[in-house]
């Protein structure tokens, strides 16, 4: 193999970002899920990427030990749907399970849950009556593992909730939106990007996956904080059968790692088509 050029200082460790997705209805085809194509975009325009992302349905044990997973990664993970209070909401309770602690009504919560009545009571010309069943069972929305905090949400004032770096909405994208929204901006700017992320790759023809594999094990390996990428494809109508070889990450490591994967290709016996760059 051609050698490669001296790698780059190492880029300090930040954490991975997450997504969890909870509802029957969103693997039972009732509703398209909407969240995945957002968060990619909402983290995006910050320099950040989605680094992978879980679907569960209603179940209280899969869920449980999704959210053990969620807490014990270290990374930032956002949750949505399931923390209503309808007997098919389990998110609160399971993430109550997954970290070992009570639920407790949260003072914050408490009052804005409140605040909402209120002023749905005003909309209604009725007379807020706190003590109604109705109203007395709206506040385990509240009911949050001890420890947890407030996001707030814009639209009805009925809050999310983070523990540690998982951070839970509701399942409505009006509401999730706009309050993961204000996780990042809150809490992450300093994992924000300065520069764009940036993507180059090359057009390889004549050769396979497995022969690129050792080039790209050890780009990764000499280049730490570049993702090395591989898009197959066996009938496009202008290239044929090709393989897409190319680099993603900032643009200072992309400089450096890029010529390398190019000087890497030189050892095989390939031919190398148009070079692509995606910001």
């Amino acid at each position: 193999m051609t050698h490669l050029p001296a790698p780059p200082l190492p880029a300090s460790a930040a954490p991975g970002f997450g997504l969890i997705i909870i509802g029957d209805e969103i693997l039972s085809g009732k509703r398209a899920d909407k969240h995945l194509p957002k968060v990619i975009e909402l983290l995006k325009a910050r320099g950040l990427q989605l680094d992978y992302a879980d679907y569960v349905g209603d179940s209280p044990d899969r869920l449980t030990a999704i959210l053990k997973r969620a807490f014990a990664s270290g990374d930032v993970v956002f949750s949505c749907g399931g923390i209503g209070a309808t007997p098919d909401d389990h998110t609160r309770q399971c993430a109550a399970r997954a970290t070992g602690v009570d639920l407790a009504l949260h003072p914050q919560a408490n009052r804005l849950i409140r605040e909402r009545m209120q002023d749905m009571a005003k909309e209604q010309g009725t007379v807020f009556d706190p003590d109604h069943p109705d109203n007395i069972h709206r506040l385990n929305m509240g009911m949050f593992p001890l420890g947890a905090h407030i996001i707030p949400n814009p639209f009805n004032k009925i809050p999310g909730f983070s523990y540690g770096s998982v951070h839970f909405v509701p399942g409505f994208p009006v509401m999730a939106w706009p309050m993961i929204e204000w996780v990042l901006d809150t809490h992450y700017p300093h994992l924000f990007r300065t520069a764009a992320w940036i993507e180059k790759s090359v057009i390889v023809m004549g050769a396979m996956e497995a022969m690129l594999t050792p080039l790209m094990q050890e780009l990764e390996r000499i280049y730490a904080g570049v993702k090395v990428f591989s898009l197959p494809s066996v009938d496009h109508p202008q290239y044929g059968r090709h393989i897409e070889l190319g680099v993603k990450g900032e643009p200072g490591l992309v400089a450096q790692a890029y010529p390398a994967l190019l000087a890497g290709l030189q050892g095989f016996n390939a031919k190398l088509g148009p070079e692509l760059v995606r910001n």
